[in-house]
Formats: structure tokens, C-alpha cells, sequence
């Protein structure tokens, strides 16, 4: 089982998130990953659909079951843009995804340890091996940007 860190992967999922910024959403990207290979991938759709739950997680993670013909993705890891909220934590969890790397840490909402952790090991019936901070600052800077244009 190997549940190593890929750059390819975080480099795809921040792409997925500029794309979200032109679409006027909030920038966050998200990919899936089973056996080497992406299954699914999603920015934000929050906006253009109206519809809280259309995180970049939560959709990517309905494209892999839907492209897996199962809600179980044990064998898939997740990469994100930005810590994932509790929402989005509670998905990966219930999905039995097999690792998570995210981007930047987010104190306000974020379910990984920078405001709750719901990763604890033990906490819940499954556990995810969880990896943050890859190129936070390059997440980071993303988010800010986008606000920034908002505040003007």
C-alpha cells in the first residue's frame, strides 16, 4: 500500500483551483486518486450551483464513486487545496478514503487540527493517514488573492 505524497497530484488539484477562481468561486481543488491513476477531480461549485454542499471534496468524492460503481473508496487518497471542513472531513471518512494531503491550513474551518480534528487515530471506525502544509503557500496565496479582488 503506498500512501506516499505525489507533487503531480497537488500540482493538478491547484489547477483545478485557479480554474475555480475564473468561475468566480472560491479557489479550492480537489483530486482523487486510486492505484496511481486520478478517478476524479472537482473545484468548488458552491456558487454556480447554489448549493453549500458542492465543496470541491464532496463533488470529487461523488465522481469517484460514481466512476468506481462504489461509495467505498478505501484504496483512493485525496488531494485538496486547502484543510478540509468538517463536512468535507466527515465524507472522506464515511468513504473510507486512505490518505488525504491538503494544501494550506485553514484556523477558521478547518477539521484536520487547525480548528478540530476529526483524523484523530481512533476516533472513528475508520482512520485516514492525513499529510497537510504541501505548498501551503502556494494554496494560500490563491485564497488570498481571490479575497483580496473580492474586498475591492
Amino acid at each position: 500500500m503506498n500512501t506516499e505524497y505525489n507533487n503531480n497530484f497537488m500540482q493538478l488539484a491547484i489547477d483545478l483551483a485557479k480554474q475555480s477562481a475564473a468561475a468566480d468561486e472560491v479557489p479550492v481543488g480537489a483530486v482523487v486518486v486510486k492505484c496511481g491513476k486520478v478517478i476524479a477531480t472537482s473545484e468548488n461549485m458552491k456558487e454556480r450551483a447554489n448549493d453549500a454542499t458542492r465543496h470541491a471534496e464532496m463533488v470529487a468524492l461523488s465522481r469517484a464513486a460514481e466512476a468506481e460503481g462504489n461509495w467505498w473508496l478505501e484504496d483512493c487518497d485525496v488531494y485538496v487545496t486547502l484543510e478540509p471542513c468538517p463536512m468535507c472531513a466527515g465524507a472522506m471518512i464515511n468513504s473510507r478514503i486512505r490518505a488525504l494531503y491538503f494544501g494550506a491550513y485553514d484556523e477558521k474551518t478547518g477539521a484536520a487540527g487547525s480548528k478540530v480534528n476529526l483524523f484523530e487515530q481512533g476516533l472513528f471506525n475508520h482512520d485516514i493517514v492525513v499529510s497537510g502544509g504541501h505548498r501551503a503557500d502556494e494554496c494560500a496565496a490563491l485564497l488570498s488573492a481571490f479575497f483580496k479582488g473580492k474586498r475591492k
